[in-house]
């Protein structure tokens, strides 16, 4: 099926209820929320469905698709899906060399962006030489059409495309963090089974408000028919957020329901404990993208009256997976993470099935299973995993295993399943540091370790060369920024590192003012640009 037809069914059956609502600050600091209702929202969609069909896109068009948080980013990605067309999304805080290898690896057939995008694709051509429909919400010229030309009087119905739920949905482009950024493709089957599995694990209903921080959640809130407001921040740098916003939004609109990077809802932790206010209306603050510190989710104790935190796990091939509240993390299993055991992610969410293999760089045609609680690389299958990437099959060969008919695709992470089928995360394959075949070390179980010292605020496991040798060493970052190494502090670093069998190999220490992070949720460190940086440091 296809998945615009959630939208209008909602129409149907729910028409005034608001679909969508932005926060629009005023000059004088007060907010405004326009909003359009479900009915409002169909046949709009459909209205910019007639308008992009006019221009030249149909079933199966990859259309590049950048437009800023707003009232029409999801009607118009609706409308796409309503034509069959496929839209190209790609998180533009992936940084521009990045942005333009992907937008040449996909070629895009078509392009519906905002004026800027279409003045970078006239100094750079040759990355958008595939594209022959240009279509652009400001009047820029340059042979583009102007969406909202002439939009008010196009037909307010508009027949869905009948997808297949094996039929191509969208192209969803991985943030790069850990590799080259890959374009995963989406069937409207993968789509439907995502909103299916989101909405059981969450239980929510139409009756439920929910406030995105990253801003294709609201593709599913919206397909469940609940009402979703584009937070006052810029997606594209979740940890520079400005807290006093988000809790006016949340509060302003009566938000049941928040998602998004933990470096967000950090900082609304923080300024509610700071100005002792509560979320009263908030029943889940979900945060994906890195593991969570227990610290976070005891500060939610503080503010939620009637909910919890959640942390879902998955990657963009595969979401979600797996899944566990805060309250469960707090009741014993942080206790496990501060003594190696890494960060419990949960059980698989119905429908996924996890399984350890043994670890390897390489291409797999099978695949050897670990037994309970070995530690090894996961995979996952179910209606939820992706076939492929698009037009990379070295790549599919490196993250897909076909074994009887059944797909499974490696997230690239290493972990373990517990007695009860918990799934315990140890840190990204490439992160964990084999310094002999009988020694690895992984980032996680080395990191919790440490993390314990109050003047810490994060570590990071990185590899030296020692006599030519990979070593295993410690990146950290203070609270204070401090980057000198004292002796009383090295002194407490050598001792925290004899305490656990994990760590007692480690006595190499580099301290960093400010460690590099993933472009997408801003929490996800790049241990291998500091595992370069050290290198560097002599």
């Amino acid at each position: 099926m296809n998945i615009a037809h959630r939208i209008a069914e909602t129409s149907k059956r729910i028409p005034e209820k608001k679909s969508v609502v932005f926060s629009a600050r005023q000059s004088d600091g007060t907010y405004k929320y326009p909003f359009y209702t479900f009915k409002e929202f169909e046949e709009r969609s459909n209205q910019f469905a007639h308008k992009l069909t006019k221009a030249g896109i149909g079933p199966g068009t990859r259309t590049l698709l950048f437009v800023k948080p707003c009232l029409d980013f999801s009607v118009i990605t609706f409308a796409l899906f309503k034509i069959g067309a496929i839209p190209v999304l790609i998180d533009p805080g992936m940084g521009i060399k990045n942005l333009l290898a992907s937008i040449k690896q996909v070629r895009p057939e078509a392009m519906v962006s905002i004026g800027l995008v279409h003045w970078i694709r006239r100094l750079k051509p040759s990355y958008f030489k595939d594209i022959k429909v240009k279509v652009s919400l400001q009047k820029v010229g340059f042979s583009t059409t102007y969406i909202y030309d002439g939009l008010e009087k196009e037909d307010k119905t508009f027949p869905i495309y009948p997808a297949k739920d094996s039929d191509y949905s969208a192209i969803l482009f991985t943030s790069g963090g850990t590799g080259i950024p890959k374009g995963v493709l989406y069937t409207h089957g993968i789509l439907n089974a995502q909103t299916d599995a989101l909405q059981k694990m969450f239980s929510l209903d139409e009756s439920q408000c929910d406030l995105p921080g990253f801003p294709l959640f609201a593709l599913f809130t919206l397909a469940m028919g609940m009402t979703s407001v584009v937070p006052d921040m810029d997606p594209t740098k979740p940890a520079k957020c400005d807290p006093y916003k988000i809790v006016k939004n949340i509060c302003d609109n009566h938000i049941t329901f928040v998602a998004g990077s933990p470096s967000i809802w950090e900082k609304v932790g923080k300024y509610c404990v700071e100005k002792n206010l509560k979320l009263p209306t908030v029943k889940q603050v979900v945060m994906f993208g890195a593991p969570v510190r227990a610290e976070i989710h005891e500060m939610y104790k503080k503010i939620l009256t009637i909910g919890d935190t959640y942390t879902p796990y998955g990657a963009t091939e595969s979401l979600p997976i797996s899944l566990i509240s805060g309250t469960e993390i707090l009741n014993g299993k942080s206790a496990l993470t501060n003594t190696g055991a890494g960060t419990c992610i949960g059980k698989a969410v119905p429908g996924i099935e996890i399984k350890i293999i043994a670890a390897s760089d390489i291409p797999a045609s099978g695949f050897l299973e670990m037994e309970t609680g070995q530690i090894g690389e996961i995979i996952v299958s179910g209606l939820q995993v992706t076939s492929g990437y698009f037009d990379m099959k070295e790549e599919d060969l490196k993250a897909k295993i076909t074994v009887n008919g059944k797909l499974w695709h490696r997230v690239g992470d290493i972990g373990y399943l517990d007695e009860n089928q918990n799934l315990w995360f140890l840190g990204r394959k490439t992160h964990r540091v084999k310094v002999d075949e009988s020694t690895t070390h992984y980032s996680i179980r080395v990191e919790a370790i440490f993390n314990q010292h109050p003047e810490i605020k994060r570590t990071a496991l990185i590899q030296i060369l020692k006599d030519n040798h990979v070593t295993p060493a410690l990146a950290i970052e203070r609270h204070d920024g401090q980057t000198l190494l004292s002796d009383t502090f090295k002194a407490q670093l050598e001792a925290l590192a004899l305490s656990s069998p994990y760590t007692c190999m480690i006595n190499d220490f580099f301290m960093h003012p400010s460690f590099p992070v993933d472009v997408r949720h801003n929490i996800k460190i790049d241990r291998t640009k500091l595992s370069k940086w050290a290198l560097q440091q002599g």
